[in-house]
């Protein structure tokens, strides 16, 4: 083995949403005996305090306006982290290959002879709307549901996103890191036939206790938003069921005190 050969193994661990009691027992084992834990900037404090006391933690979050490293140095701080750790934890918000960048990740670890493992993690676009009371698909309302992205890439509005496919094609649609592209998105999906008295719900810091909902209409939302400053990051869904929510949040699960 030589000098630049790897002697440990790195984890891609989802930490879900926030809540701890989301964690799967494998992500927690992780957590707890890792040599090194590089997490994210939405993961929750309770979370974070389960690293042992002796491991190193290094924040690579990346947040608007505030990245503190860049995708590729990220890659790069895990790769030289193996050469000097057994067992390296990158902890991400969520589920790793949920709009997590983990599949970017795993591939240049491959590429460069790490070993690595996800450990899947509860998403936010399930949890958080389950938090509130709304059912992603429910036999009287939506059979079917997509999950998309509504984040900009460089201060823009993404193209790339097919509204008019997603808006035509699913009945629940659900939106993560779309709060700040929200008149676009609103938008897009009028002008792709969706009514505007459709709902909508918006759910911030969804499962934590100081979760937020914001509910209305693609008519009224964007107006709301700007009348009440609700703010990122939330999840949007989109669709019948979020009628459902009035009835079904008195059966909501609590957060876990934080």
């Amino acid at each position: 083995m030589t000098s630049s050969d790897p002697v440990g193994k790195v984890y891609l661990v989802g930490a879900g949403p926030g809540d701890p009691g989301l964690l799967t027992v494998k992500a927690k084992t992780l957590i707890e005996c890792a040599d090194v834990v590089v997490y994210d900037a939405l993961v929750s404090e309770p979370i974070l305090a389960l690293i042992a006391p002796q491991a190193q933690r290094i924040h690579a979050g990346k947040r608007r306006g505030r990245h503190s490293l860049l995708q590729e140095q990220t890659t790069e701080l895990l790769i030289n982290l193996a050469q000097r750790h057994a067992v390296v934890v990158r902890l991400k918000g969520g589920d790793p290959f949920v709009f997590g960048r983990g599949g970017e990740e795993m591939e240049d670890l491959l590429a460069a002879g790490v070993p690595v493992e996800v450990v899947p993690g509860v998403t936010s676009g399930i949890a958080a709307p389950a938090y509130a009371g709304i059912p992603l698909t429910h036999r009287q309302y939506s059979s079917s549901v997509t999950f998309v992205t509504g984040h900009e890439m460089v201060d823009k509005y993404r193209p790339e996103v097919n509204w008019e496919a997603i808006a035509q094609g699913s009945e629940t649609i659900v939106i993560y890191m779309g709060v700040r592209n929200l008149p676009n998105i609103v938008e897009s999906l009028l002008k792709a036939g969706r009514e505007p008295e459709t709902p909508i719900a918006l759910i911030r810091w969804g499962t934590r206790p100081d979760q937020e909902e914001l509910l209305g209409s693609l008519g009224s939302i964007v107006e709301q938003v700007e009348t009440t400053g609700f703010e990122a990051p939330a999840v949007a869904v989109v669709g019948a069921v979020v009628n459902l929510q009035p009835i079904l949040s008195r059966g909501c699960p609590q957060p876990l005190p934080q």
